[in-house]
């Protein structure tokens, strides 16, 4: 893991990783063929490796990426009425070469936004994002959205932990074969959705206390997030990306 890489990730600004995430994202869609997607998703996951997240992004973009392909490449490849140049004959079907490009544009497009979206998430507190978006002239309240959003898979997945442990202190079998993890299912869902509920209500109350429905007073933050050079540089790539892939797809 290189340090002062990881370093140097975490420090841009969230609103340019974001613009980055969504050029790379968007670019892929509308560049004409997959290869530049694919070369795409290996920078990212040569950035990934030297951050200290490969292993996981790896896993994530093989995961998600081998079946979704799979299965485009068959549903595409075979029956795709774009389909006019046959690459190989199965017998019961045809696989079309148009087809088959159209399967891999989509897949690869979809692993970009996965694993920048990842990296982007691994690398950038959900504080600082919403921090950086209200400073750009976000709404305080569609940035609290943003936020609560961001949050609800980790604080479920904690609350469900600790829920988990509980039953199992009370002797309630929560591992061990299909069937009696779906014994403990039922147990543990009616805490973790109540739990749920009660933490909305107490949030709600909580931001009424603090006034964040209150017009016509500039709110602060306690989370700093700066703008460098880099931040700029950044941007204008993004916007430079962007225009290349749109001349390239115009062009042809």
């Amino acid at each position: 893991m290189n340090n002062n890489l990881y370093r140097a990730v975490k420090e841009i600004n969230p609103v340019t990783k974001l613009i980055l995430v969504l050029s790379f994202g968007i670019g892929s869609m509308i560049y004409p063929s997959p290869g530049l997607a694919y070369c795409i998703l290996m920078m990212s996951l040569t950035l990934a490796w030297f951050i200290g997240l490969g292993k996981k992004t790896s896993f994530l973009v093989l995961g998600f990426g081998v079946p979704v392909t799979l299965m485009l490449l068959f549903i595409q490849g075979l029956y795709s009425p774009k389909n006019v140049t046959v690459i190989a004959d199965l017998g019961f079907a045809q696989v079309g070469l148009e087809g088959s490009l159209y399967a891999l544009k989509i897949s690869s497009t979809l692993l970009v936004f996965l694993a920048t979206f990842y990296l982007f998430m691994q690398t950038t507190r959900n504080s600082e994002t919403v921090a950086a978006l209200t400073q750009s002239g976000l709404n305080m309240k569609i940035g609290y959205l943003v936020l609560a959003s961001l949050n609800v898979v980790p604080q479920m997945q904690r609350k469900v932990k600790i829920i988990q442990e509980a039953q199992e202190s009370r002797g309630v079998e929560v591992t061990g074969n299909f069937i009696q993890r779906a014994k403990a299912f039922l147990p543990l869902i009616g805490p973790v959705v109540l739990s749920s509920l009660t933490d909305a209500q107490e949030r709600g109350m909580t931001l009424e206390t603090r006034g964040f429905s209150i017009k016509g007073v500039k709110p602060i933050s306690f989370v700093e997030v700066k703008k460098g050079k880099s931040d700029t540089v950044l941007k204008g790539f993004a916007v430079l990306f962007l225009l290349f892939t749109m001349a390239i797809r115009f062009w042809r």
